[in-house]
């Protein structure tokens, strides 16, 4: 496809928003704040299909993705606060002064260093702390990956994995008193720093939390569905089991994957 092609298919797209905009009842009654659950329910979709390798489905969600930039801008534009052009304009603007070492003259010849200096430049457009601009909204496990990532791109960061470990110990048996001490406040407060420890190494030996814990929450309904099958076979229902008997077909299934994993 030629830029042309790209430019006239854009137009088009973003008319036919507009027109929803106009004529779809649903799409009238929107609001800035009304679809921003939507917006982050897209991403999720978006992260699924890309988790399953299902492409047909990718292309789907980035097409739903680029609906909500389109329909927010037409909103916005509505309320006179900015238009569509004004957010490809700033967009623009903002890759070339992040990236002066494509645009520019200055020479960054590694990633690390570009994310380094990446941070460097959004304090220099305003920002008043390194750890700003992380949202609020993202998930906890996450957003923490996101807060230490940023302080160690200034040097607030562990030298060895071996510390890092060592703190995560001495975090988890601070978590185990607090279990004797009936103290809600103080026991959340402490798994809080342990999970923050974690996800610490964790993001030292570059494993992302939010993924790894993504993937056995997919493993978990494998294996349990697989329990609640392995007893609709046997014409009974998970509600008449007990433990021992879904113990048994729980550690079934983890033989099979196990099994099928050693072919791969």
């Amino acid at each position: 496809m030629t830029m042309e092609d790209l430019e006239k298919q854009f137009i088009k797209f973003v008319e036919i928003v507009k027109q929803l905009r106009k004529k779809c009842p649903w799409d009238k009654e929107q609001t800035l704040d009304s679809i921003r659950a939507s917006s982050i329910e897209e991403v999720y979709e978006l992260v699924d299909a890309i988790e399953k390798r299902n492409y047909d489905e990718l292309k789907l969600e980035l097409a739903d993705l680029l609906l909500h930039v389109v329909l927010y801008s037409i909103i916005a534009e509505e309320q006179n606060l900015f238009s569509l052009t004004e957010v490809l304009n700033g967009g623009m603007e903002k890759l070339i002064r992040r990236h002066p070492h494509v645009f520019g003259n200055e020479k960054l010849t590694d990633s690390e260093t570009v994310k380094t200096n990446w941070e460097k430049l959004k304090l220099k457009e305003g920002r008043k702390s390194i750890v700003d601009g992380v949202p609020n909204q993202l998930p906890a496990l996450q957003r923490a990956y996101r807060l230490q990532e940023k302080a160690a791109k200034v040097g607030f960061d562990w030298n060895k994995r071996e510390d890092i470990w060592a703190k995560v110990v001495e975090e988890l048996n601070e978590l185990k008193e607090t279990f004797h001490e009936d103290n809600i406040d103080k026991t959340e407060d402490e798994l809080g720093d342990f999970l923050f420890a974690l996800v610490n190494y964790s993001r030292f030996h570059k494993i992302d939390p939010e993924t790894a814990l993504r993937r056995t929450n997919e493993k978990f309904i494998r294996r349990f569905q697989y329990i609640e099958q392995r007893l609709k076979e046997n014409n009974k229902s998970i509600l008449d089991s007990n433990l021992a008997e879904m113990d048994f077909y729980w550690n079934e299934i983890k033989k099979i994957e196990k099994k099928e994993n050693s072919k791969t």
